[in-house]
């Protein structure tokens, strides 16, 4: 019988590969990292781009991948069937539901409209007090630099409060940042040694 995941990650990315080889060797070492520590990651169930690379190092390091696609996108982000569980729904909300509800923490890495959204929706819920997982920005190459300094501008502008940002941790590298969503979101109760991680 399969141990369970010392821990849940969702991670959001694009579905395409983007043109700087950074965005695929950090979603690379993302997948690995998850794999080799006995995590799970759980993502948008595709093959293509930073989805597909993320799921397959996952997948080579030992880690489970819990992939959840609506039945409309399951030929054109080409569903991965080599996930240790791919759900097939019927729709997006689905699918986003889901998502959260097997995630231990959020990760952001670069993407299109698709991962924004879903980085902000589970930002919002996150707000209102619908959930208290930790989510993380991985700003690969500065792709997120533009984003954050429009997001600082809200908070001078008094459309946001500082503190909305202090629920996003940002940084360019991936080992730290996924460190810390694990810390944050509690996993030490597990028996992980977070000095190992």
């Amino acid at each position: 019988m399969t141990p369970d995941p010392a821990f849940s990650i969702c991670v959001y990315c694009g579905s395409r590969p983007g043109t700087d080889p950074q965005f695929t060797e950090t979603a690379r070492l993302v997948g690995t990292w998850i794999g080799q520590r006995g995590g799970q990651l759980v993502y948008g169930g595709g093959k293509n781009g930073l989805m597909g690379v993320v799921a397959e190092a996952t997948l080579a390091a030992g880690g489970r991948v819990v992939g959840i696609i609506p039945k409309a996108l399951v030929e054109k982000e080409w569903a991965n069937h080599s996930c240790t569980e791919l759900h097939i729904v019927d729709t997006m909300h689905d699918r986003k539901r889901l998502m959260a509800e097997r995630a231990d923490a959020f990760l952001s890495l670069p993407g299109g409209i698709g991962t924004l959204e879903e980085l902000f929706e589970v930002w919002t819920w996150r707000q209102l007090g619908y959930h208290d997982k930790p989510i993380g920005l991985l700003n690969t190459a500065g792709y997120y630099d533009g984003l954050v300094a429009f997001l600082r501008s809200s908070v001078r502008q008094q459309f946001m409060n500082e503190w909305l940002m202090d629920l996003v941790k940002v940084n360019a590298e991936p080992e730290p940042l996924l460190r810390d969503l694990v810390q944050a979101a509690g996993m030490n109760a597990t028996g992980l040694d977070l000095s190992e991680i």
